[in-house]
């Protein structure tokens, strides 16, 4: 056999891939390793195992390319990477649904949809509504310019707003490309009604979200996290939003997650909690099977493909 499904969670390859193929797992790798000698590329989804360099020489010795249908590769990519063998992420397909929700909030959250969905005294809806300024000449601070960033600004090119973009590694000319304002954390903090988190999760963005910008926001304004809850730092963030009761929070990440049985965020009124689902799911999941696939047609064509993942860039992926 040339290729295999290899994933600790059989299930979630039936899932993905919609296959009812045999999936192979770490264990069955270790019991026969001269039965995977001639395999060649490997397909897997969320619960792809960890492999070391070792155990890839020994079962997998003539392996050419992983194709994981999810998102991040950091769990396992490198020893992969170190033995030659190309590994290939569909975070790209990953990215268009969290890149639907996010703006899809950032509709909402504009029009005071989350502020005054609660109420049923229609006057004080109204009087609430009209504090917030609508989806025209407005500024949207969008933190992190990688796929999921660049796909929400690329969306939100249908409408009438402004984009301020923090992200140091996006080059000036990609910023004038894609039509958007390089700025500091501090001057989106303080000028955009809404502010939404895609940085990648590194230890050089963990608490970098602190109480201090969270502070600056204008009146009424939300904060969208569908990237990681560990840019945040909690306490401070509760501390903000219980002082500014006019601030709005639409999470569906935290640190950790889910947070502690008991942390404020059940319980404050203004901050809104989902569980993890701006990723793929339902039938979205078979996208990212598909990007994987034509991925490996092109790369046994030699075509050229879109997403692989080098040593380099874990260095800054999440």
């Amino acid at each position: 056999m040339t290729e295999i499904y290899l994933c600790e969670k059989p299930d979630q390859v039936k899932w993905v891939f919609g296959t009812e193929d045999a999936v192979y797992t770490k264990a069955d790798l270790a019991s026969d390793p001269d039965r995977f000698h001639s395999v060649e590329y490997v397909f897997s989804t969320w619960g792809m195992p960890v492999l070391s360099v070792e155990e890839i020489k020994t079962c997998l010795p003539n392996l050419k390319a992983v194709f994981y249908a999810a998102g991040t590769v950091q769990s396992f990519a490198r020893p992969f990477l170190e033995c030659g063998v190309k590994v290939f992420s569909a975070w790209g397909a990953n990215a268009v649904p969290v890149a639907e929700y996010t703006v899809a909030q950032i509709i909402l959250a504009n029009k005071g949809f989350f502020r005054t969905m609660r109420y049923t005294d229609r006057k004080w809806a109204r009087t609430a509504y009209a504090a917030y300024p609508g989806n025209f000449d407005v500024k949207i601070g969008i933190l992190g310019a990688g796929m999921i960033g660049k796909l929400v600004i690329k969306q939100l090119r249908d409408y009438r707003v402004e984009v301020l973009v923090f992200d140091p590694f996006l080059p000036d000319e990609k910023a004038a490309e894609l039509g958007v304002k390089k700025a500091t954390l501090p001057e989106i903090f303080e000028q955009c009604t809404v502010v939404s988190n895609h940085l990648a999760n590194n230890p050089q963005t963990r608490g970098m979200l602190t109480g201090e910008l969270f502070s600056m926001m204008p009146e009424n304004a939300t904060f969208i996290n569908t990237g990681r809850g560990a840019q945040v730092v909690e306490n401070e963030f509760i501390s903000v939003l219980k002082a500014r009761p006019d601030l709005f929070a639409l999470l569906d990440v935290t640190d950790p997650e889910p947070p502690r049985p008991d942390s404020e965020l059940y319980t404050l009124s203004n901050c809104i909690l989902t569980p993890h689902i701006a990723g793929s799911s339902g039938n979205e999941v078979r996208r990212m099977a598909e990007y994987m696939r034509e991925e490996h047609k092109a790369l046994v064509a030699g075509r050229p493909t879109r997403y692989e993942v080098t040593l380099q860039m874990l260095k800054t992926m999440a």
